[in-house]
């Protein structure tokens, strides 16, 4: 019983601050008729539906195969490592960064296990993790915060996009250099095929773009919330209990927390002010402390500038290693692994993480 506790505090821990810091304002502004405007529940809608679809692919294995395809095509461990990573960039475009990291941070641990290249473990998985952050910076469904503030400033997706670009394309140019420092040595992949199932997989993939529309505001987001569900209930039930719903109760814990404190006066000119001088850089700076989901909830309380917002907590994702969930899922699954170098893993993940913050900072703030 006391292993179980303590095994849900580990794998809930940003569930249970999120939680327990809500619960605390709760005492400070009691519960009113205004807590129901607290929540956005087209975010959360959106975000449910992604996730349970993305679960029914990855249960078909889908995306394993999809990876699996490419790297076969790579020989040595330079462009192995570099496909992984470019995978793993591209994935959190689509399907977000913490389910791109959670799909495809195994196949790097096969990859280099079956093949005796687990001395670049650590730097593979690093460098995926950065991908999976900045990769989802692009699209408005590629990280939770980038849905949140795309559905709460109404942002037009052109514009979201055009803002996200520069240091995107920066981002690519920096990992990819990253890869080049890789050693090449000859590499052979020797993990298990899977032939694509398909009877379920098409019918996965045209909801998965059925989730996509809603995002986009092309269809009522309530639809997604009836069809998805009933679709998945008769062909894989198991995707509806593997959602993330930590997740998603961490977004409804902080969108309390949040609530409560935008109607703290000295909290709000606090905020206010902060931001008013640097909305950019106090914003990469809040995620190291809170995280980039709570900071993009918290801090869109007390600014309408969305731009520098929205480029602060998804470059403030890369850092330290509290700064975004993914970074947390992916500490997780190296220590599983290497049970004796977490300290090793930490500074390797800090000094390669803080060097994109600082680069990417810098660049923005000269354009």
């Amino acid at each position: 019983m006391q292993n179980s506790v303590i095994r849900f505090i580990k794998t809930n821990a940003v569930f249970i601050i999120a939680v327990i810091a809500a619960t605390i304002t709760c005492f400070i502004i009691p519960p009113d008729g205004q807590y129901i405007g607290y929540f956005d529940f087209k975010t959360l809608t959106c975000l449910f539906c992604t996730l349970a679809v993305v679960c029914a692919l990855k249960n078909v294995r889908f995306f394993y195969i999809l990876a699996q395809m490419i790297v076969r095509k790579f020989k040595t461990t330079r462009r192995s490592i570099l496909a992984l990573v470019y995978i793993t960039f591209i994935g959190s475009m689509l399907i977000a960064n913490d389910m791109a990291l959670l799909t495809f941070l195994p196949l790097g641990y096969l990859i280099l296990t079956t093949t005796g290249q687990e001395k670049h473990m650590a730097v593979t998985f690093i460098l995926q993790n950065i991908a999976a952050n900045l990769g989802g910076m692009l699209t408005p469904f590629g990280n939770p915060q980038n849905l949140y503030l795309y559905t709460k400033f109404n942002i037009p997706t052109g514009e979201f996009m055009g803002i996200m670009l520069p240091p995107f394309l920066l981002a690519i140019a920096l990992i990819t250099l990253c890869c080049m420092f890789i050693k090449s040595e000859p590499l052979e992949f020797c993990g298990e095929s899977y032939k694509i199932d398909r009877k379920k997989t098409p019918l996965y993939l045209a909801l998965f773009v059925f989730s996509i529309i809603i995002v986009f505001r092309l269809v009522p987001y309530q639809l997604g919330l009836i069809i998805i569900p009933l679709f998945l209930l008769f062909s894989d039930r198991r995707a509806l209990l593997q959602v993330d719903y930590g997740l998603l109760g961490t977004f409804a814990a902080f969108f309390v927390f949040a609530g409560n404190m935008a109607r703290i006066d000295v909290v709000r000119n606090f905020f206010c002010a902060l931001l008013e001088k640097n909305t950019l850089i106090f914003s990469v700076l809040s995620c190291q402390v809170i995280s980039n989901v709570p900071s993009a909830v918290l801090l869109s309380q007390f600014t309408e500038n969305y731009r520098d917002l929205l480029l602060g907590v998804n470059i403030g994702g890369a850092g330290t290693l509290i700064a975004s969930l993914a970074s947390l899922i992916t500490f997780r699954e190296y220590i599983k692994s290497n049970p004796s170098e977490g300290l090793y893993y930490i500074g390797l993940f800090s000094a390669f993480n803080f060097g994109f913050v600082i680069i990417l900072s810098a660049f923005m703030l000269m354009i």
